[in-house]
């Protein structure tokens, strides 16, 4: 199975990676926990419309996004 998906800026996402996006006038910030690919996966996860990228955000709260609203944070500058 290839877990390859790409954020906003065409670069590839990876468990581990921390991403972003803007919502809402404000942002949801995270490290990526599971890359879900497989409708099967999104059936486990509770998510749709796979692929879906999971991470918890900056309050805690689990958040599922399409891989093309994301952006990777570039080194430690969170």
């Amino acid at each position: 199975m290839t877990d390859q998906v790409l954020s906003k800026d065409g670069e590839l996402i990876h468990e581990g990676d921390h991403v972003y996006t803007r919502i809402r006038g404000g942002r949801h910030e995270g490290d990526v926990e599971q890359i879900v690919m497989s409708q099967k996966e999104a059936e486990e996860q509770g998510v749709k419309n796979p692929p879906k990228v999971l991470f918890t955000d900056q309050k805690g709260k689990p958040v599922a996004h399409n891989p093309g609203t994301l952006n990777i944070v570039e080194g430690d500058n969170k």
